[in-house]
């Protein structure tokens, strides 16, 4: 049991500081130095991951250099939608948002393997689709920018998903080395947009107090470095449902550190929503998880005759 806790903790607390991520994107971050941040974050986190998996890639042959960079350019991408989702939207309601990927994931595995998916499944997409309208307004109103934003990078992380399960050249590759390439290139086309789109990454530094150097390096240390991390470790140490479970709390630490930390207000619809979506990204995770392998039957010793 104890070991079993020394596993988990880890797993957890990558769910806690993602489930935080959002709120305190929304205290360093602005419209106006999104790109800069994103910058300085993976400009922190890329080198020190590099000091993990540089042997790794040195082994890596040419093709899977290039497919880590294709992953990387869908990887940079939810990075923006993420981060300009969060200056436009509340914490909860990103974190909320975002969790939905754990339902658009089987319906496109569905659509592409052209499976059915559990009567049930559906049921869960149906009870997240009607939350998610009531949490980001009601169901009276326009959705805000930041909502749609968040909507569609949950849209992307499931093609991200995708493309990784389909990829056949990932079949042996080191998974540290991969993790690196997406976040290096993701971290480049970042700094090749910076000059372009709002405050340079160096205006951005100088103008950060001593609250928004900490707020930047909890992204950079424990919001990706550490998180990535333990995410590589998890995968060896526990079975993929625990890892599934555990981080699947991540929506539930972003509304209460949103509702506790953020002033996020939420109506009673939007309250019910919240709820709605929840419960249906669970039961949606539940009814799409592959069934548990039968226990071996140990085959019965011939008798003495």
């Amino acid at each position: 049991m104890r070991s079993q806790t020394t596993r988990d903790l880890p797993l957890l607390a990558v769910a806690v500081v993602w489930g935080s991520s959002f709120l305190v994107l929304k205290q360093v971050a602005t419209q106006e130095t999104a790109i800069g941040t994103l910058v300085l974050r993976f400009g922190i986190s890329v080198p020190l991951l590099a000091l993990f998996a540089w042997r790794g890639l040195r082994t890596l042959r040419w093709r899977e250099w290039a497919g880590g960079a294709s992953l990387g350019l869908i990887l940079a991408a939810i990075f923006l939608m993420e981060t300009y989702g969060a200056i436009h939207t509340s914490a909860t309601n990103a974190g909320l948002i975002v969790s939905l990927t754990m339902v658009f994931t089987p319906l496109a595995e569905s659509a592409v393997r052209r499976t059915a998916l559990p009567k049930a499944f559906l049921g869960a997409a149906f009870m997240s689709v009607v939350g998610v309208a009531l949490l980001t307004g009601g169901g009276f109103q326009a959705p805000k920018s930041g909502d749609l934003l968040i909507l569609g990078s949950a849209l992307i992380r499931t093609v991200h998903v995708l493309a990784m399960s389909r990829a056949k050249w990932i079949k042996g590759t080191d998974a540290l080395s991969l993790t690196w390439l997406q976040l290096g290139t993701a971290a480049v086309v970042f700094a090749l947009v910076s000059p372009f789109v709002g405050a340079s990454p160096l205006a951005v530094a100088r103008s950060y107090g001593a609250a928004e150097w900490a707020g930047l390096l909890y992204l950079a240390l424990l919001c990706t470095l550490f998180a990535f991390l333990v995410q590589m470790w998890a995968v060896r140490a526990t079975s993929p449902s625990r890892v599934s479970l555990l981080l699947g709390t991540e929506p539930l630490w972003a509304a209460l550190f949103g509702t506790a930390l953020g002033g996020d207000r939420l109506s009673i619809l939007a309250l019910f929503g919240g709820v709605l979506v929840l419960a249906g990204t669970e039961w949606g995770r539940r009814a799409s998880a592959p069934p548990a392998p039968a226990p071996a039957v140990p085959e019965r010793e011939p008798e003495l005759v």
